[in-house]
């Protein structure tokens, strides 16, 4: 049994990590939805599966969450305005698809290097569930950065909050009050954000951050 709970517990928060090579891969606004849609729903999983194994039914309403909110909801909101908006639907990159995965690949080296001896003398699972988790968070943030679109930029940091909730339930969990107040900040700032997308949209007829800092002055 004890094999199995590493095992699953491993193939969860590898697939999370792989999930986020994906969305990295992606060029087509309506395939990243789509891949960061699956991202969560293996989060979901993941923080499902450490409330079996923590015997921490709290852990289940944190997996719920995930799976209505950032499975669902959002994914379904943000199609909704990408297509309300008539939103460009190719991703414009700062780098090229190939130096963004050779760089995150050594991202990923570099989280596992780092969390495995700085967690040297904590429980086995947390310490890879740590390893893993911040490799999530790091590969959301080179998603941020290397994406000039506005929408794949939430994503990117959607993503980025995943990995930081694996590390919490990786790491026996956090106060279920502290759980529920990250995902509703996400909705409200994302209700927030679909506002501030149409705003943009209808003022400079464009969400490419790029052609936003030209409006400014930024760049010529």
């Amino acid at each position: 049994m004890h094999g199995l709970v590493f095992d699953v517990a491993h193939l969860l928060a590898g697939s999370l990590v792989l999930i986020s090579f994906i969305e990295l891969y992606q060029d087509r606004l309506f395939a990243l939805i789509n891949i960061f849609a699956a991202h969560a729903l293996v989060l979901a999983l993941s923080v499902a599966w450490q409330a079996y194994v923590q015997e921490a039914p709290h852990l289940y309403i944190t997996a719920a969450i995930a799976l209505v909110f950032k499975a669902v909801v959002i994914p379904m909101a943000l199609h909704r305005i990408i297509v309300r908006l008539g939103i460009h639907r190719e991703i414009e990159t700062v780098v090229g698809i190939g130096p963004a995965m050779l760089l995150g690949m050594g991202l990923v080296a570099l989280s596992m290097v780092v969390m495995l001896r700085v967690t040297a003398e904590a429980d086995p699972l947390a310490r890879e569930d740590l390893a893993f988790s911040l490799s999530v968070v790091l590969l959301g943030l080179l998603l941020m950065v290397t994406r000039r679109n506005a929408v794949s930029q939430v994503i990117g940091f959607m993503s980025l909050e995943n990995g930081l909730v694996l590390a919490a339930t990786g790491a026996k969990g956090m106060p279920l009050v502290v759980e529920i107040s990250v995902a509703f900040s996400v909705l409200i700032a994302f209700i927030v954000i679909g506002i501030f997308l149409f705003r943009i949209r209808e003022r400079f007829d464009t969400v490419d951050v790029q052609a936003l800092d030209r409006f400014r002055g930024e760049r010529k």
